[in-house]
C-alpha cells in the first residue's frame, strides 16, 4: 500500500497566537473561496453537534503553510473561532479536511 504523508507541519492550537496572518486572501479563485466557506460552516456544525475535530491548513503572513487539528466552535465574517479561544482569519485558510 502506498501511503502519503502531509508535508505541511502540524502545530498545536496553542501556538496560533505566535503567527502573523496576511491581510490578503490566500485563495484567489472564487470557487475555491466558496468551497472554503462551505467547509468552514460544515466544520462548525461538526464541532458544535459532535465535538468533532478537523484539520485546518493555513498560510502565515510570511507565506509558510501550517496545519492544526482542532474543533471549530464558531465562525463569523472574518474569523474561525476554535477550541480554547484560539482563532484563525478566514482569509488565511487554505483548506479544511474532515476525518
Amino acid at each position: 500500500m502506498n501511503t502519503m504523508t502531509n508535508p505541511v507541519p502540524l502545530i498545536a492550537k496553542e501556538q496560533l497566537h505566535s503567527f502573523r496572518f496576511a491581510q490578503e486572501d490566500v485563495l484567489t479563485d472564487l470557487a475555491a473561496r466558496q468551497k472554503r466557506q462551505w467547509d468552514i460552516n460544515r466544520a462548525t456544525s461538526l464541532g458544535n453537534a459532535y465535538r468533532g475535530k478537523v484539520e485546518i491548513t493555513f498560510q502565515t503572513a510570511e507565506g509558510e503553510k501550517k496545519r492544526v487539528d482542532t474543533t471549530v466552535w464558531a465562525v463569523d465574517d472574518l474569523f474561525m473561532i476554535l477550541k480554547a479561544g484560539r482563532y484563525i482569519p478566514i482569509i488565511s485558510v487554505l483548506g479544511v479536511e474532515f476525518f
